[in-house]
């Protein structure tokens, strides 16, 4: 089992990327969150296996249908036993 932090960039706030992201995650068995950034991208962490993990990244690089993905930056992190995957909406 893996820990990942995934930042991605391009044109993926507005477009329903962290919905379709959720639904990839519950779908494979991914667990952590999604959030966005101020800078107009996503950020993430994802736990799981190593194929559920590289299938979710195959899902980040393309994103939804009006996403616009330039790049995905990844590390892997520290274990943190996420028990699903939740979208972090925006503190007012």
């Amino acid at each position: 089992m893996k820990h990942l932090n995934i930042h991605v960039h391009g044109k993926v706030q507005g477009v329903f990327f962290r919905a379709t992201m959720k639904a990839v995650a519950d779908q494979l068995g991914v667990k952590g969150f999604a959030k966005n950034e101020k800078d107009g991208s996503v950020y993430m962490e994802a736990e799981g296996d190593d194929f559920s993990l590289e299938t979710f990244l195959e899902f980040c690089s393309k994103g939804s249908d009006k996403a616009v993905v330039e790049k995905v930056d990844i590390l892997e992190g520290e274990w943190k036993n996420y028990r699903n995957f939740e979208i972090v909406k925006k503190s007012l």
